[in-house]
């Protein structure tokens, strides 16, 4: 386990070859079909499947898997965090896509279940299924020192690696450059966010999109007017129980 710029540990064929394999091939299925919503304002350009009855039975079986005690137990072991919980909501996981041109803005994700109220949120976990990668496409992910001056690691996104990093304060991450990728490639990842019930009820505490120092004064301006849209949502969210479909209607309003 690294711990800079804050404690995260990276695992190269992290499932097995086979299991990987069929993961990958039920995502690219899943292209044909509508199930995919479009995470697209300001700060974001993806596609994402948080309902787990619309993916396919080897990506649930390894979902399911990823939420059993025993790889429960494992992951206190690595990060010294107890009371692990996995979402059976998927809340802002499960599969994201990225197409050409899109990209995700730094930013510490959020840290508290929209509608499981007493749940901070502790670690993610994504699992990359890119085969054939090139660094020259701008996928990487990068995770940013607390005073965000520099991009401290960046992670390739390439297939069947695996990165598990604490979500706290300061854990700002992203790839906000935009993907210059191929028209027929996309960046494709599984997505799994663990939580622990706190025992009492944690303050909303939506995704906090950042600028990294080169962004010039109206994209700041704009950042922040998309995070304000974004923290509105999450009240909404956590008071009315709407899901990720409605954000997505809701934030390209903006």
């Amino acid at each position: 386990m690294s711990l800079e710029p804050y404690p995260h540990i990276v695992i190269d064929n992290f499932l097995r070859i086979e299991d990987a394999e069929k993961l990958l091939d039920e995502h690219k299925k899943q292209d044909d079909e509508k199930s995919w919503g479009a995470y697209v304002h300001f700060n974001e350009r993806k596609s994402g499947i948080t309902k787990f009855d619309q993916m396919g039975p080897h990506t649930q079986a390894v979902i399911k898997a990823l939420s059993q005690p025993d790889f429960i137990d494992w992951l206190e072991k690595v990060t010294g965090i107890h009371g692990l919980l996995s979402d059976p909501d998927l809340d802002g996981g499960g599969l994201h896509m990225i197409k050409r041109d899109g990209f995700l803005n730094v930013h510490v994700d959020f840290l508290a279940h929209a509608t499981k109220r007493n749940w901070s949120r502790q670690l993610n976990l994504i699992l990359y299924l890119n085969k054939d990668w090139n660094e020259d496409w701008n996928g990487a992910l990068e995770l940013w020192d607390k005073e965000m001056t520099n991009a401290v690691t960046k992670v390739q996104p390439i297939f069947n690696r695996c990165i598990i990093f604490n979500t706290c304060e300061g854990s700002y991450h992203g790839h906000p450059t935009p993907l210059s990728c191929p028209e027929n490639v996309q960046r494709r990842s599984l997505a799994l966010y663990y939580f622990r019930d706190e025992g009492v009820v944690q303050s909303l505490r939506p995704t906090y999109y950042v600028p990294t120092p080169n962004d010039l004064r109206l994209k700041r301006v704009l950042i922040a007017l998309d995070r304000t849209a974004l923290q509105a949502y999450s009240f909404i969210k956590r008071y009315t129980g709407l899901r990720d479909g409605a954000i997505q209607k809701f934030l390209k309003k903006f």
